[in-house]
């Protein structure tokens, strides 16, 4: 096992022991370009930099940020210098604000807070960690929500025999943009995934478990799981529906062809006979 001290542990002496830290999670954009922020390598993420006098701030490549002890002023100057590194910004940014107390009898979530034992930065690292799935979360619950109700009444209108073409193709756009969803969860956010610092310190496992029921990150991605799997059933009866739409109306010109062609034997043979 890796020492617990790594080369950044004196950050921890930016934040104030003993008094409550307040905490917030951002989320900024689909993901943040990290290299070159920090020339001292990491044993396990988030990075972690200081910001302003006594805050730190841990950034996510899936474009989330949570800031420790940072006022409005440090937060608005140091996420004006990581725009540049923002890859496709969102317009409305999710947020979980919270406050860490040390020196508590046993870790987890109370009415102030969440406690932890000791102020240290692999325990601040886990705090992070859960936040930031949290609001991610909450973001692509809110996109989902909002698919839903563009797609609701287009969906309804699949059991419908005069459905438009325009509706069906209207109703797979929205379910195209919704199912990259689970690409960009399962993908990138891995929230269903054991943290990497967990391997490393095992001593932990309880405080994530803990914060990780207390924000129910499992159930929620359970629900968002049951409704891109309703969404993918959308569209596989959407594809359906074109399919045989396409495929009847081949049928026809077939059937078009064929009469046509017994139209033009019959009047071929109809003038043949006449005198």
């Amino acid at each position: 096992m890796k020492s617990k001290d790594s080369p950044q542990s004196d950050l921890i002496k930016r934040l104030p022991a003993g008094k409550p830290i307040a905490v917030r999670a951002l989320n900024l954009g689909e993901r943040l370009h990290l290299r070159g922020l920090y020339e001292t390598p990491l044993e396990y993420p988030p990075l972690v930099q200081p910001v302003g006098d006594h805050g730190l701030a841990m950034l996510f490549r899936y474009g989330v940020v949570v800031l420790f002890n940072v006022d409005e002023a440090e937060q608005k100057a140091y996420l004006k210098e990581l725009k540049e590194r923002i890859e496709k910004p969102y317009r409305r940014h999710e947020s979980e604000d919270t406050q860490v107390m040390s020196g508590a009898p046993s870790e987890g979530v109370s009415a102030e807070g969440i406690n932890l034992t000791a102020l240290t930065l692999p325990r601040l690292q886990v705090v992070a960690t859960v936040l930031a799935r949290s609001v991610t979360l909450s973001y692509y619950e809110s996109a989902i929500a909002e698919s839903f109700d563009a797609v609701e009444p287009l969906a309804r209108q699949l059991d419908q025999p005069r459905t438009s073409g325009r509706a069906l193709k209207e109703v797979l756009r929205h379910i195209g943009s919704t199912l990259l969803v689970q690409q960009k969860v399962i993908g990138r956010v891995e929230i269903a995934d054991k943290p990497d610092i967990l391997w490393e310190q095992p001593e932990l496992e309880r405080l994530y478990s803990r914060l990780d029921d207390e924000y129910e990150l499992v159930e929620r991605l359970a629900t968002l799981d049951r409704k891109l799997e309703l969404i993918e059933r959308t569209a596989e009866t959407t594809l359906d529906l074109l399919q045989a739409r396409r495929t009847l109306r081949v049928e026809w010109y077939i059937v078009a062809l064929i009469v046509f062609e017994v139209v033009l034997t019959l009047f071929e043979m109809w003038r043949r006979a006449q005198p």
